[in-house]
């Protein structure tokens, strides 16, 4: 669910509203009394969607998800109609993440004022534990709280609302907004938490941005490399699990979840929506697409692209991935044709 911390909410507002605002057709639910007057309180996931909250499906990969969802009201193509639950207003058009784009921008339009003239580095409001060390240039900003011995290096920035466990390392000029981190854990120099994902509407008339309104949290004991950035969800949280491993320069996409004791080397980048589980390497400059399922113990190889869900325990490499012992015989023998073609083009 949306965070108050961080998100201020212009609604509740009416199916009639949203439909209009959105050019979505609205077709009112069989089985629950719903009129076009009935309000919409919030914006939720598939998946964590209540009868009060707007969502959408804009993916087939979420489609056994949507038969199930609970939600009030969502947004969706003509096609998925047959497949919608009873109890569910649907707001039908051939765009419905634009659509959904449209409507979440007026429940959360950009806040104003975002940028202001802070006379003291650190907010009156702050909560900071005992035994914390801040160092020269640091700003934090309102109703952030700071868990004891806890380290914060020169010139980083920590945003309004954001909570640090106990015990943590912040290296120098890090930021972070719209995070939880947990405890013990450590950040090296220049990562960047918590900024908004690359989420947009491609359209002809513009690109329309997605409110990017879910959060970072960091569990407890993990370490984040330099220049390493985590963009923060769009509805679901972007989640490290404990005790993982990121090396400098990895990129995390919104929405991405990954689980406990993972390693990621330097350069790997994961597209949004992806979901990794415990303990999986990935190896330098591998890249993972969005929306996937990586099982527990999977190993991917360096520069390793992946494609598609890998299961429990799959060591894969190449692009896109295969598993290894394929891609290294994929590898020979083409080591060979080639060779065998130079030798007959020689004589």
């Amino acid at each position: 669910m949306i965070d108050s911390r961080f998100y201020h909410s212009h609604g509740p507002l009416s199916l009639k509203r949203i439909s209009t605002l959105s050019d979505a057709e609205l077709i009112l639910p069989r089985e629950k009394k719903l009129h076009e007057e009935s309000l919409i309180t919030g914006l939720a996931s598939l998946e964590e969607a209540t009868s009060s909250d707007l969502t959408m499906l804009h993916n087939l990969k979420y489609k056994e998800i949507f038969t199930k969802s609970k939600a009030g009201a969502c947004f969706i193509s003509p096609d998925m109609i047959p497949f919608a639950p009873s109890s569910m207003a649907l707001l039908v058009t051939p765009k419905p993440h634009r659509a959904y784009a449209l409507a979440a921008s007026t429940f959360y339009p950009e806040p104003e004022g975002y940028f202001v003239q802070m006379p003291h580095p650190i907010h009156p409001s702050v909560e900071i534990g005992e035994n914390v060390t801040i160092e020269y240039g640091v700003i934090i900003k309102e109703h952030a709280k700071i868990g004891k011995n806890t380290r914060i290096g020169a010139n980083s920035v920590i945003g309004a609302g954001v909570i640090i466990g106990e015990g943590c390392t912040i290296a120098a000029s890090v930021t972070i907004s719209h995070a939880l981190i947990g405890n013990h854990v450590t950040i090296f120099p220049g990562a960047r938490l918590g900024q908004a994902g690359f989420g947009f509407v491609m359209d002809e008339l513009g690109h329309i941005p997605v409110p990017q309104l879910g959060r970072v949290i960091i569990e407890d004991y993990v370490e984040i490399g330099a220049n390493t950035t985590i963009d923060r969800g769009s509805l679901r949280d972007t989640i490290i699990g404990q005790g993982s491993r990121l090396d400098n320069l990895v990129m995390i996409g919104h929405n991405v979840v990954i689980g406990k004791g993972c390693v990621l080397v330097a350069q790997v980048g994961i597209a949004g929506s992806t979901t990794l589980g415990n303990y999986v390497i990935a190896a330098g400059q591998a890249g993972i697409s969005g929306h996937l399922k990586i099982g527990n113990r999977v190993k991917i190889a360096a520069q390793g692209g992946v494609t598609k869900d890998i299961k429990d325990g799959d060591t894969v490499g190449g692009t896109p991935a295969v598993p290894l012992q394929d891609y290294l015989r994929q590898s020979i023998m083409l080591s060979k044709i080639t060779k065998d073609y130079q030798k007959k083009k020689e004589k």
